[in-house]
């Protein structure tokens, strides 16, 4: 795999997360300040970063504090950052979740709550409801995790086992205003779907939440269900008098991350097509997909003529049925690596907040002789696959993308660059 192609494909990552970059996108988007306190609140793998130019950004007094994953957090002066687990939720995003309410209680009319939500904001915000516990949180997300379901249905759940997703923070902070900025990393770029929407009811019932439980095989454990069964208090409805002043506002997504890439690829030279910014799915069989695209630019010139990037986002799942290291971006690409075998293609596909599933890498790159490396060191990629050890393969190749955490969040980046030969 030549350098230059991999600098290429890192230029078009480096512009996507600049277009979600919380430095350039949130001066736009900030709202009047009120007559009486502001209080910032925010959760995810970003929160830390839009709290700092939160703090950079805005005229007047404020106060507040955000959670971030370990690791992810930056340094503020009026904003407390607090870290917690993520995927699966620990005693310190309980304490998180715990401060996060306490800093809405108590306002009135006249002072304004803004909510600064991103991307994995669902396990570092963990609330369970009287009759469940932390560990049921925990056992909840891990069954979620290793089912394969799209987000839609992860949150449908989440959002009905909580004190403070699906609207339940914004509902504590009432009669105070609430304006939530949002960065989608959810295809669609519905708010209510990101970080679980705390501060964006989208309703639902027990009921269809089992319902999707059992339509995707999800194995909720025995207490959950039961809980669900026994008929607790559902999420709030958009509907509810307590949320009619509030906003919301996405100030950065998947599409406008890769309208960015696809405008830095032309300023390099080279045509860029953007599939799609919400693709959904099983990842290998996704990556199987784009090598088809692939494989028909390559050999027919349509549905565009070769060189061109095909770039792509949105959120594909993993169903976990080894104990590999991968996460679904390495798993995409590993899959895309081994049915685009000799074709002229190189691809990066990466989370854009800089970690990839379980380890530290971002995703990786691959190339058309990917799959014939792997076989060589005698580790076909079908097999890394078959137990979901995608990281392992790309460690073996020393293909692995690790750029670090990247303070942003828009979900998967996929470009796939078919060469001239």
């Amino acid at each position: 795999m030549q350098s230059d192609d991999k600098i290429f494909l890192t230029r078009l990552f480096d512009a996507a997360v600049a277009a979600a970059d919380p430095a350039q996108v949130l001066a736009a988007h900030l709202p009047e300040p009120p007559p009486g306190r502001t209080v910032v609140i925010g959760a995810g793998k970003g929160a830390a970063q839009l709290a700092a130019a939160f703090e950079r950004l805005w005229p007047g007094d404020l106060s507040g504090v955000v959670v971030t994953r370990y690791g992810y957090g930056c340094r503020t002066t009026r904003i407390r950052v607090m870290e917690a687990a993520h995927p699966v939720p620990d005693e310190a995003g309980l304490r998180a979740s715990e401060a996060l309410l306490q800093a809405v209680q108590g306002l009135g009319p006249e002072d304004l709550v803004v909510a600064l939500i991103c991307g994995g904001g669902s396990a570092l915000l963990p609330a369970p409801p009287e009759g469940l516990s932390l560990q049921d949180e925990a056992d909840l997300n891990r069954a979620l995790l290793a089912s394969g379901a799209p987000i839609s249905v992860m949150n449908a759940l989440r959002r009905q086992v909580s004190r403070v997703k699906g609207g339940r923070l914004a509902r504590a902070a009432h009669p105070a205003r609430v304006v939530s900025l949002v960065v989608s990393d959810v295809p669609g770029d519905d708010p209510a779907q990101v970080a679980s929407g705390p501060t964006v009811p989208e309703g639902g019932t027990l009921a269809e939440a089992l319902e999707m439980a059992s339509d995707w095989r999800i194995d909720l454990p025995p207490r959950l269900r039961d809980w669900l069964q026994g008929g607790g208090a559902p999420a709030p409805l958009p509907s509810e008098a307590v949320f009619a002043r509030n906003e919301v506002r996405v100030i950065a997504s998947a599409r406008l991350s890769l309208e960015a890439a696809a405008r830095q690829a032309e300023a390099m030279g080279v045509r860029a097509v953007i599939l799609s910014d919400a693709i959904e799915g099983e990842a290998r069989d996704v990556g199987q997909v784009h090598a088809a695209l692939a494989r028909e630019v390559a050999l027919r010139g349509r549905p565009v003529p070769r060189p061109v990037v095909l770039l792509s986002g949105g959120e594909t799942t993993v169903t976990l049925k080894g104990q590999g290291r991968g996460g679904r971006n390495t798993e995409f690409l590993l899959a895309f690596a081994a049915a685009a075998e000799g074709l002229p293609v190189v691809a990066l596909a990466a989370d854009t907040d800089g970690i990839d599933g379980s380890e530290a890498n971002a995703g990786a790159f691959a190339d058309g002789h990917t799959a014939a490396r792997l076989r060589a060191l005698g580790q076909p990629a079908r097999g890394f696959l078959s137990r979901n050890d995608a990281w392992g393969a790309f460690d073996a190749l020393g293909d692995l993308f690790s750029p670090g955490p990247t303070g942003t969040n828009v979900n998967d980046f996929r470009a796939i660059l078919v060469k001239e030969d």
